[in-house]
């Protein structure tokens, strides 16, 4: 509702200079507000997995997670219900590839991001599985090999399997971490003294991390309409815009999160974000946009010569960069994830 009702004020902005100049200043507020919420999401989801001894990432692959992600569910279900599939496919994979190659990327730069191995193998086989699920139900469903030439399709009982699975992973990550115990660290325990309000009612902390998810979302859906109006005057067409500038707009809230988290030494939580926002883009906006309408998503040709090879790439980097590492995700990963990202948004221009 808030982005519509910004949509129709933004496109009454006057075109030429002016009118470009006024939405780089909308653009600016709304990513200053972006950044602040951010911030109070980051310092409450902190407080909230030293109260409940569970992992940083733990709470970032969930509850962060699920917030941060509310733009590419709002964005891929009302582009289904309008009957644009491109726009809802293209916004879930193309934050995917955002997400992991561009958002990853800068954090990893910034300074390099610690994990718990564990907890992180956990999570990057289902961020893996959920990806390479989401290529085989299209491949499968749009007749095998022939979509390669003609497309693919997500039907719409896959949608409703992908929001089961979705609540079986919800479900089965906060068991797991609620019952290993230990894994409320050294590391935990100085943030309690130190970082985590524990003077404040539980219902307090709760409810600035409601504050803090609402004004991300809100900025960012002040922010989507004015990109897109920005990618519009300048003649950008619809398919490549959803692939690159919406699911860029639609990621600002993991990118401004895993920012700041990096920036206050929580790399961790950044990291469980990440691949929580990846897993939710396919079996939660792929899956509700899916759900919604009778006959399912149909899939682009181009998500098979070009999206879906750069998303499984950054996957796959990211996977084997977990795996080969003891305790952190290093620099020259973060280089090779945002080349990678780079390199795919110039390809979807000149090819699109």
């Amino acid at each position: 509702m808030i982005e519509a009702f910004m949509g129709q004020i933004i496109s009454q902005i006057p075109s030429g200079g002016f009118g470009i100049f006024l939405l780089f200043v909308i653009i600016a507020l709304a990513l200053v507000v972006l950044s602040k919420a951010a911030d109070l999401l980051v310092d409450e989801a902190v407080s909230l997995s030293v109260r409940w001894g569970v992992p940083k990432m733990i709470v970032g692959a969930t509850i962060v997670s699920l917030g941060t992600t509310l733009p590419e569910v709002t964005v891929s279900v009302m582009s289904a219900l309008h009957g644009v599939p491109d726009l809802a496919m293209g916004n879930a994979v193309g934050s995917i590839i955002c997400d992991t190659g561009m958002i990853l990327g800068i954090a990893a730069l910034i300074k390099p991001l610690p994990f718990e191995k564990s907890v992180i193998n956990r999570q990057s086989w289902m961020q893996f599985s959920s990806g390479v699920l989401l290529i085989l139900v299209a491949f499968i469903f749009g007749g095998g090999v022939k979509a390669f030439t003609s497309g693919g399709h997500i039907p719409q009982f896959a949608g409703w399997g992908f929001l089961v699975i979705l609540a079986f992973y919800l479900y089965r990550t906060i068991h797991l971490a609620r019952k290993d115990k230990k894994t409320l660290t050294d590391d935990n325990k100085e943030e309690q003294d130190v970082e985590a309000d524990v003077a404040s009612p539980m219902g307090v902390v709760i409810l600035k991390l409601l504050l803090g998810m609402f004004f991300v979302i809100t900025s960012s859906q002040v922010l989507i309409p004015a990109v897109q109006e920005v990618a519009v005057r300048l003649h950008i067409p619809q398919t490549v815009i959803a692939a690159t500038l919406v699911a860029f707009g639609t990621s600002l809230p993991e990118l401004v999160t895993a920012i700041s988290s990096t920036r206050k030494g929580h790399g961790d939580l950044a990291i469980g974000n990440i691949m929580g926002a990846d897993i939710l883009n396919v079996l939660f906006v792929v899956g509700a946009a899916a759900s919604v309408t009778k006959g399912g998503l149909d899939v682009n040709v181009r998500f098979f010569s070009l999206l879906f090879p750069v998303m499984l790439f950054v996957l796959t980097v990211f996977k084997v960069s977990v795996a080969s590492s003891h305790q952190s995700l290093k620099r020259p990963v973060g280089f090779v994830l945002l080349a990678a990202y780079l390199i795919g948004t110039v390809l979807s221009y000149v090819l699109g």
